[in-house]
């Protein structure tokens, strides 16, 4: 007998444009599968909204783009969520006008929905230290994890670009470690002392060695800088569950994340003088305006500090 489950009729397939968008995606525009899903599950959505109101993608006015922003505002949708989807959407009908499949882009002027810019959230220098303090041990795993965690503060890695290393992205010697980043772009960034001594003491004999299989699955999984447990390279979702562990033996649970060490890593160097410009290569943003959401976080810990060490900064300091 099949289930209630079985019985609900299948989502309808999603156009060929679409389809098209997003093979062009993956393709041209080395779009990440995880970038890919995203962009599905909003234009799975669109198309749908698309469907009730009986048009396709290649009829859509400048109208219904409007009216589509609208209702999902009306939904109560979040900010970020309207202006994620709207990318996708733009992206779709660029890519449909660009290729001659529609004689104007409907998305051209229509406004992205405004959302409100909130500050990184960074861990205090003493709060890193409990961190990548928090791996004990000297075990295969332990050194795995301290040398997870401390690329991730070093230089600043998304999850995804640590765990994507392979072993001829890193020089010891020199110091330096080969980062790709989103559209596979390729940095060059440096390795701190510390970080290159944990690298050196999961790479040596006693770690990564002793985690490594009998027969690799696969020529990716001998290749892989980080292993999991099964001698396979540590997935994204087992990057993040090291940095939730070891955070919640530090104290830290609820505030910490993988991009919150990214986050620290810009915040701390601004916090010590570093370039701004040399921020920005270092974590690979495209646009200087990206990083300078980190200038904001330096100058509010200065406010903040300043309101409590300085005698002329309180209320009832002029008596």
């Amino acid at each position: 007998m099949a289930s209630p489950a079985d019985a609900r009729p299948a989502a309808p397939p999603l156009p060929a444009e679409v389809e098209d968008l997003l093979l062009w995606l993956a393709a041209e525009r080395g779009r990440t599968p995880s970038t890919l899903a995203a962009y599905r599950r909003d234009l799975t959505a669109y198309c749908a909204w698309l469907r009730e109101r009986g048009r396709t993608v290649t009829e859509v006015t400048e109208a219904d783009v409007v009216d589509w922003v609208a209702a999902l505002q009306h939904q109560g949708k979040a900010p970020t969520t309207v202006a994620r989807s709207l990318v996708a959407v733009r992206s779709l009908h660029r890519f449909l006008a660009v290729e001659g499949r529609t004689p104007t882009d409907p998305t051209a002027a229509v406004e992205r929905p405004r959302v409100p810019r909130g500050l990184p959230k960074a861990l205090s220098e003493e709060e890193v230290e409990r961190l990548l303090a928090a791996p004990a041990g000297d075990d295969p795993r332990a050194r795995r994890d301290r040398a997870l965690l401390e690329l991730l503060y070093g230089t600043g890695a998304r999850i995804s670009e640590a765990v994507g290393l392979s072993l001829g992205d890193v020089d010891l010697d020199a110091s330096l470690v080969r980062l790709f980043g989103k559209g596979r772009k390729e940095r060059i960034v440096p390795l701190g002392t510390h970080a290159t001594r944990a690298l050196v003491a999961w790479l040596g004999p006693e770690g990564r060695p002793a985690m490594a299989p009998a027969r690799w699955r696969s020529r990716d999984d001998e290749a892989a800088v980080f292993l999991g447990a099964r001698g396979t390279r540590l997935t994204r979702q087992g990057g993040w569950d090291v940095v939730r562990r070891h955070g919640l033996a530090a104290g830290l649970a609820g505030k910490l994340s993988p991009h919150v060490l990214r986050h620290s890593c810009a915040t701390h160097m601004l916090d010590h003088g570093a370039d701004i410009r040399a921020v920005q290569e270092l974590l690979g943003h495209a646009s200087i305006a990206t990083t300078q959401v980190y200038t904001m976080v330096s100058t509010e810990r200065l406010w903040a500090v300043y309101r409590v060490a300085h005698p002329r900064a309180r209320l009832g300091s002029e008596g």
